[in-house]
């Protein structure tokens, strides 16, 4: 499990597709502020198929570096 605060661009020279899985994502608050909880799950063909296998959370300020990193990405704007 990982609260991510802040993103840091890595180039890498070597990039792979990864499996597709699912994922689900939630939103609560603690302590008067707000959360996002995104999880995935294992691949059917795991030994545990649809065990959680990661989770990360955002804050309101780590969700803003991630928009901003998307939407250069995707060319959203």
């Amino acid at each position: 499990m990982a609260l991510i605060r802040h993103f840091d661009h890595q180039p890498m020279e070597r990039n792979g597709i990864h499996d597709e899985v699912e994922a689900t994502y939630t939103v609560f608050q603690r302590d008067d502020r707000t959360f996002v909880q995104i999880d995935t799950y294992g691949r059917p063909d795991r030994e545990l198929p649809g065990k959680k296998s990661q989770t990360i959370q955002l804050t309101r300020e780590s969700a803003s570096e991630l928009i901003a990193i998307l939407s250069e990405a995707f060319r959203f704007n």
